[in-house]
């Protein structure tokens, strides 16, 4: 496997990210050791929160949501996928699959030892997380998902995912930049849209985005569906605190809130939302998810 490492340079003098930066080695069973990035901010002994992103994001999504958890007592972090951010980047798209990226997610909360955590996720965060919420349910207390989904293939795929997934294979420029600022209803400044672009210094660094989309089970065939189904089996008996919140206007997953409500019982009589918000929507409201996280967090003591 060739593995690629961003440049530190890259993240130089960014917007609104002055966290510093944290790395410890992952393996998945089928993989040679690959170093994650992570922040780890707030009190070392505080309840941890734990912030997974999706495509083609990294941590940086999170910018505006860490200090106001932080500052509230917690202990927030925020991994880098394998393939964004500061994380390694494997150079070939055939070096990723679903169960990889569990197993790599999985593996940093095992060596950071995580309990009794609130895990929160988004896009492709929600696709490993609620695996791990399913399979590692002894480490997760709480759940949060913001425009995220468990896909098991029972249900059709709208198309316009499939363009998507023909554009991320198949364009010659894969801007994630310029995709987060498709995905929100506010303007997203281009020293901002520059953050999203450090970690692809080229697209030699970009195989893990382009792969993602790829990933996404759309038929009963693909091998990441018997996990995925047992997951939300298991789902289906959560009976933790669970919480959506999720962007009114995203045109995905907008509706994606309702077979969750539906299915989890840890989301009876929580205070479920959604906001005026895209896909990005900690791009578009990052401070009031902080807001509403924090609200959730006190009235569950």
């Amino acid at each position: 496997m060739h593995v690629l490492r961003t440049p530190d340079s890259r993240f130089e003098n960014l917007e609104d990210y002055p966290f510093v930066a944290n790395y410890l080695d992952v393996a998945a069973s089928d993989t040679q050791p690959l170093r994650m990035h992570f922040l780890d901010e707030g009190p070392a002994d505080g309840p941890p929160i734990v912030l997974l992103h999706g495509e083609p994001t990294w941590s940086y999504l999170y910018r505006t949501m860490i200090q106001p958890l932080a500052d509230a007592g917690n202990r927030v972090l925020a991994p880098d996928l394998i393939g964004f951010g500061r994380s390694d980047k494997p150079g070939r798209m055939e070096d990723y699959t679903y169960q990889r990226h569990v197993e790599w997610v999985t593996a940093w909360f095992e060596r950071l030892n995580l309990k009794d955590v609130t895990l929160f996720v988004q896009d492709w965060g929600s696709l490993i997380g609620l695996r791990i919420a399913a399979e590692q349910g002894d480490r997760i207390a709480r759940l949060v998902v913001a425009n995220g989904f468990l896909p098991t293939a029972d249900r059709p795929t709208p198309p316009a995912f499939h363009i998507w997934r023909a554009f991320a294979r198949y364009s010659p420029v894969l801007p994630a930049g310029r995709i987060v600022s498709v995905g929100t209803v506010r303007r997203v400044p281009a020293r901002v849209r520059a953050g999203y672009d450090a970690p692809f210094p080229d697209k030699t660094y970009q195989a893990g985005a382009r792969a993602f989309p790829q990933l996404v089970p759309t038929s009963p065939d693909d091998p990441a569906v018997p996990a995925n189904r047992a997951a939300w089996k298991a789902l289906g008996q959560w009976e933790k605190p669970f919480l959506a919140i999720f962007g009114a206007r995203d045109p995905i997953l907008g509706q994606a809130d309702r077979p969750l409500i539906k299915h989890i019982p840890g989301a009876a009589g929580q205070p479920h939302a959604r906001i005026r918000a895209s896909h990005f929507i900690q791009e578009d409201s990052g401070p009031e998810l902080a807001e509403r996280v924090l609200s959730w967090q006190q009235a569950l003591r």
